[in-house]
């Protein structure tokens, strides 16, 4: 357990950098597109939009950037315990039986995400076989790496809450 957590830290502070670089990236990207736009709009600076134009592969950068900042955040907030849950047992239950319901929906959770990287897996391997390509002249799977990526790392972070509660009803079993 004591690996699993040092590799969780180590993930955990590759995302929060990868999380600030993609969002300085979205944000610098877009306000130059703004920028451009309006000088050409408002200024009437042909120049502006010669470079607006060469700027073209702007857009659809963000828009996967935004897909990976989805996943990376998902993942670190999971991390935290601050990921989307709706959680009607956990104000009804006594505090005893608590971990097994932490354990009991970590193994939901597990099996749901599980399905999604197999069946993202299989759409990037699609994406190989019959694919076009995307920004830059790269293959469109590239970009697309980041669903079953994405996915394996919200498996892996709920695989050790899954075992932070196991380990814990365990020991609850045998007091």
């Amino acid at each position: 357990m004591e690996t699993l957590n040092r590799i969780d830290q180590v993930l955990a502070k590759i995302e929060g950098w990868l999380i600030i670089g993609l969002l300085w990236a979205m944000v610098v990207l877009t306000f130059v597109q703004v920028g451009l736009r309006s000088l050409y709009t408002q200024g009437h600076f042909h120049w502006a939009n010669e470079m607006l134009g060469s700027l073209d592969w702007a857009g659809p950068l963000v828009q996967l950037l935004v897909l990976w900042l989805t996943f990376l955040g998902s993942s670190l907030l999971t991390k935290e315990g601050k990921h989307i849950k709706i959680d009607l047992f956990e104000t009804l239950l006594p505090a005893k039986w608590l971990h097994l319901r932490g354990f009991f929906l970590a193994l939901v959770s597990l099996f749901v995400i599980g399905v999604m990287v197999k069946v993202c897996v299989n759409y990037v391997i699609m994406e190989m076989e019959f694919g076009g390509t995307s920004l830059f002249y790269l293959p469109s799977w590239v970009g697309q790496m980041i669903l079953p990526l994405g996915f394996s790392l919200l498996f892996f972070r709920f695989l050790i809450k899954a075992i932070h509660h196991g380990t814990r009803v365990v020991r609850g079993i045998l007091k």
